[in-house]
């Protein structure tokens, strides 16, 4: 008698701790997703830290930056994840690896063969593939929410990309724009594939940095003349390193592997117009109605895409915590 009623006590125990931790995981999923999200803000200074840096040619500002980046994150993954770095599987690094430096080297192809405004916008079709790619994970559920949130974004990243003035794709730079559409998949598909490997520590990305500086550099000597950074510039170049192109991929891996991916796709259409409000309050861009409109799709339909996050975390508030 006193062994079952033990054992019923311990099954009661473990009943009660698998509910809380059922209900402790949408609260961890949404502070993951927060932690991601912190990527589109550091992102959103990209490009007033790259006009800093003068003429720097950008294999080379990538291999500066992206060491920056894996600088800072190596003494914790050497003390905590030396040992996890050598028994990574071989598609993890081709995942971080790839997907850090393949997104950069077809951008800038996609920069010298299109035109800028081109390329960026067919690049920006990342934000909107993550959200459809997202269904092929498991547990993952895409809702007519989801899609049309992230098109709200896609519509008002045209009119910061274009400034209302429409956009005219031209044969002669075909090689260019399909630079840009795979620069766009292998960012999407980085970023829901990195929710396959949960088991790889996000101090990992301090080596997937410092592998992609490497690449970066032997495509500096390649094709590139060097430019020595002056001044202003390095701090320029640090900056980047700490934040948009570098520390912003730490808080990405987190945000991938364990939040939600569909609003993390959708919240990053907040990057470029974030880019655009600190270019205008820096006094290097003009205010426009291309801005204030996309100001509107934007936060729209990130609004939309994460209705059903909010109105979950809202059911949670008011009921508060069970009760045995």
């Amino acid at each position: 008698m006193t062994g079952g009623r033990m054992d019923a006590e311990a099954d009661l125990v473990a009943a009660e701790g698998n509910r809380a931790g059922s209900e402790a995981q949408p609260a961890r999923r949404l502070k993951a997703t927060g932690i991601g999200a912190v990527a589109v803000l550091l992102w959103a200074a990209l490009a007033l830290f790259t006009t800093l840096t003068g003429r720097i040619p950008p294999f080379q500002l990538t291999a500066m930056a992206f060491a920056v980046g894996g600088i800072i994150g190596l003494p914790r993954a050497l003390r905590g994840g030396g040992a996890v770095a050598r028994g990574l599987p071989a598609g993890a690094w081709a995942l971080g690896i790839g997907g850090l430096f393949g997104y950069h080297f077809f951008y800038f192809l996609a920069l010298r063969n299109a035109p800028a405004v081109d390329a960026g916008l067919i690049a920006y079709l990342w934000p909107l593939l993550i959200v459809v790619f997202s269904a092929l994970l498991p547990g993952e559920r895409l809702r007519w929410w989801h899609i049309t949130g992230a098109a709200l974004g896609l519509g008002g990243t045209f009119l910061l990309v274009t400034g209302g003035q429409g956009v005219h794709f031209r044969g002669e730079y075909l090689l260019g724009y399909i630079a840009a559409a795979v620069c766009a998949l292998v960012w999407s598909a980085y970023s829901v594939t990195n929710r396959r490997f949960p088991q790889v520590p996000t101090d990992m990305v301090a080596f997937f940095c410092l592998a992609t500086a490497a690449l970066a550099a032997v495509c500096h000597l390649l094709f590139e003349t060097t430019v020595r950074p002056d001044g202003w510039q390095w701090l320029a170049v640090l900056a980047l390193g700490l934040g948009p192109v570098g520390g912003a991929f730490y808080v990405w891996d987190h945000g991938t592997k364990h939040g939600d991916i569909r609003l993390l796709g959708t919240l990053s259409y907040f990057a470029p117009l974030l880019s655009t409000s600190l270019l205008v309050a820096t006094g290097r861009a003009e205010a426009s109605w291309p801005v204030a409109v996309a100001c509107v799709l934007i936060a729209g339909g990130a609004a939309l895409a994460s209705a059903d996050t909010l109105r979950s975390a809202r059911r949670r508030r008011r009921a508060g915590p069970r009760r045995p």
